[in-house]
């Protein structure tokens, strides 16, 4: 899963260098399409069922979109936040990664609602290592978002994954009784999970477009959603979609990560284990 994952770092390294003011959101898709087959991976996302069936590689949300965004002529403009998920089959094992990229300017708080989402994200690997089940994870990562303000989409979640995209269990970023009594799972050597928060700067409601997939905020504002792939092992977490060197973001050398750096007043509560960044382990 380990060659996956680096595929899927690598292709949202691509993407985020093509987060430019001008650049369509279809021309993201379409070299991503294009580094895929050049690495002779199976792309996870085209084609998977529906009403229509997904016609892209990447799912890439802009603004209000929270998920699911259909690339297309869309032009990226200054204030924009772009949100790029993908995923690829590799020696018939998956990898799946999503991140928000930011074209300033942007307000504050919509800076913030970045770097919060990420920041849930990060939480989730460190807890990973020190928790017992899934629910004290996400009760956390839900409590984390509150304390800042936004809200967690519970409409979508996270899931399993391995050799399909999605497997169980589900993976929600908030803990409800129902999970609680029905859906936990305990967090053991051999889980392999896709860890995926999405938060709404508003309300946490979320409506469907025209289009079957698109998915956008009930109020209009804003969303940021980050996801990771990530296996448990007798060390701890690993992350299975980080860069060749452990890195849990998806810039390209020489790139400016601070759209996507955490806040040093957060920093306590999301750096993660150090082993989920271990580039030698594999899965």
């Amino acid at each position: 899963m380990r060659r996956a994952g680096l595929i899927v770092w690598q292709a949202l390294a691509l993407a985020r260098n093509m987060v430019k003011p001008g650049v369509t959101t279809k021309e993201i898709d379409r070299a991503v399409e294009e580094f895929f087959s050049a690495n002779n991976v199976q792309p996870l996302f085209k084609g998977v069922p529906g009403k229509v069936p997904y016609p892209a590689v990447t799912c890439i949300s802009v603004n209000e979109e929270v998920v699911h965004g259909i690339p297309s002529a869309r032009i990226l403009r200054e204030g924009d936040i772009v949100s790029i998920d993908t995923g690829c089959r590799a020696g018939g094992w998956c990898g799946d990664a999503a991140a928000t990229f930011i074209l300033e300017p942007v307000p504050d708080r919509v800076r913030e609602l970045v770097t919060v989402t990420r920041g849930a994200l990060l939480l989730a690997i460190r807890l990973l290592g020190e928790k017992s089940f899934w629910s004290e994870v996400a009760a956390e990562m839900e409590a984390y978002v509150r304390d800042h303000g936004f809200a967690v989409v519970e409409a979508f979640v996270g899931h399993g994954i391995g050799r399909q995209m999605h497997e169980e269990p589900q993976v929600p970023n908030f803990v409800s009784e129902s999970f609680r009594r029905r859906g936990d799972f305990r967090i053991r050597p051999g889980l392999v999970i896709a860890v995926e928060p999405m938060v709404n700067m508003g309300s946490r409601g979320v409506r469907l477009m025209p289009d079957h997939w698109t998915q956008v905020t009930a109020d209009g504002l804003p969303s940021a959603h980050f996801e990771h792939t990530i296996a448990i092992t007798q060390e701890g977490p690993l992350v299975l979609t980080a860069g060749p060197n452990g890195e849990l973001d998806f810039c390209p050398q020489g790139a400016d990560s601070s759209a996507v750096t955490a806040t040093s007043r957060d920093k306590s509560r999301t750096d993660p284990l150090p082993r989920s960044t271990n580039p030698e382990a594999r899965t």
